[in-house]
C-alpha cells in the first residue's frame, strides 16, 4: 500500500511539473508574440484601433475569465466571510497599473522609440530591488549576477537584435532630461506595482480566481473612467480585426497566468519569462518579416542562458 501511495505521490508531483512547466512556456510564448502580432494588426503602416479599447477590453476579458473560474463545480470553495477588506488592497494594484499604461504613451513624446525600448530593461533592476527590500528575499551576489545578465540580454536584443535588409546597423538613442525622470519613474512604479501585487496575492488565504475579480473589476473601472476621461476618436471596437481579438483574449489569458506565477512563485519567475520571450520574438519575427539576426541576438541568448543556469542551476 505504501508503494502504491509512493508511487502515486510521484505521479501527481511529476504531473504538476510538467502542467507547471507548460504554464511558463505559454507565457513566454505569448510575451514573444505580442510585438510580431501587433505589427500585423497594422494597415499601411499604422495601428487603426484605440489602445485604450484594447486595455478596456483585456481588463474585461480577465475578470470574465476570473468570474467563470468561480461558478459552481470550482475546486476553490468561497470563504465564508468576506468585507470591502480584501478587495480595497487591490485598487491600489489597478491604480498603478493603469498609471503606468498611461506613462508609456507620454514617454514616447521625450525619447524615441528605440530607445524606451533599450532603457525600459532597466525595470529588472528596479523590480529585483523592490522584490528584495519590501518582501525581504535576500539575493546573493550570484543571483544579482544573474539578474543583471538579464538586463545585459534586454539592452543587447533591443540595440540590433533584429535587422531588416538594408537597415544600418546600431541603435541612436535620443532621450530628454525629462524623458529620463519619466522613465525613472516607470521603472519605479512598474517593479512597485508587481512586487506590491504579489505581497497582496500571498498574503490573503482566498482563492486566486476571487483575488483576480477583485484586481481586475477595479482595473475596469479605473481604465474606463479614463477613456472616458480622455475620450477617443471614431467608435470604441473601431479598427478591429482578427488580430486585434487574438491580441486582446492572449493578453487577457498572460495576465491570468502571471497572477498564478505572482501567487505560487515570485517576480524573479516573472522576469526570467519576459527574458526568455525573445526567442520567440526573434523567430517569429524572422518567420513572418523576413528580418535578419544579428550578432547582439546570439549575446543576448548566451546571457539568458548563463543567468538561468547561474540563477536555478548552481548550487
Amino acid at each position: 500500500m505504501g508503494a502504491f501511495g509512493n508511487a502515486a505521490g510521484s505521479a501527481d508531483r511529476l504531473l504538476h511539473r510538467g502542467l507547471w512547466a507548460l504554464l511558463l512556456l505559454l507565457s513566454v510564448a505569448i510575451y514573444g508574440s505580442h510585438a510580431p502580432l501587433l505589427t500585423l494588426c497594422k494597415v499601411d503602416g499604422a495601428i487603426p484601433f484605440s489602445s485604450t479599447s484594447v486595455v478596456v477590453l483585456v481588463e474585461l476579458t480577465k475578470l470574465l475569465l476570473s468570474v467563470l473560474s468561480l461558478l459552481p463545480g470550482a475546486r476553490e470553495p468561497l470563504p465564508a466571510a468576506l468585507s470591502w477588506r480584501h478587495a480595497a488592497p487591490f485598487a491600489l494594484s489597478a491604480l498603478l497599473y493603469a498609471a503606468n499604461n498611461n506613462l508609456v504613451v507620454h514617454m514616447q513624446l521625450f525619447m524615441d522609440p528605440s530607445t524606451f525600448q533599450v532603457l525600459s530593461n532597466l525595470k529588472i533592476v528596479s523590480t529585483a530591488l523592490l522584490y528584495s527590500l519590501l518582501l525581504r528575499r535576500r539575493l546573493g551576489p550570484r543571483r544579482w549576477l544573474a539578474l543583471l545578465l538579464l538586463l545585459a540580454a534586454g539592452v543587447a536584443y533591443s540595440c540590433g537584435g533584429l535587422r531588416g535588409h538594408g537597415d544600418a546597423a546600431g541603435t541612436r538613442l535620443h532621450v530628454t532630461p525629462v524623458g529620463l525622470l519619466l522613465l525613472s519613474v516607470y521603472c519605479l512604479i512598474s517593479g512597485l506595482s508587481a512586487v506590491y501585487t504579489e505581497a497582496i496575492l500571498k498574503s490573503q488565504a482566498l482563492p486566486l480566481g476571487l483575488q483576480n475579480i477583485f484586481l481586475y473589476f477595479f482595473g475596469v473601472l479605473l481604465n474606463l473612467m479614463g477613456s472616458l476621461w480622455t475620450g477617443m476618436e471614431g467608435g470604441f471596437l473601431e479598427g478591429f480585426s482578427p488580430w486585434v481579438l487574438l491580441v486582446v483574449f492572449s493578453q487577457a489569458l498572460n495576465g491570468l497566468i502571471m497572477s498564478v506565477v505572482m501567487k505560487h512563485s515570485s517576480n524573479i519567475t516573472r522576469l526570467f519569462i519576459i527574458s526568455c520571450s525573445i526567442l520567440v520574438n526573434a523567430l517569429l519575427s524572422v518567420a513572418l518579416f523576413n528580418l535578419q539576426l544579428t550578432l547582439l541576438f546570439f549575446v543576448a541568448v548566451a546571457c539568458i542562458g548563463l543567468a538561468v543556469h547561474l540563477y536555478y542551476g548552481v548550487t
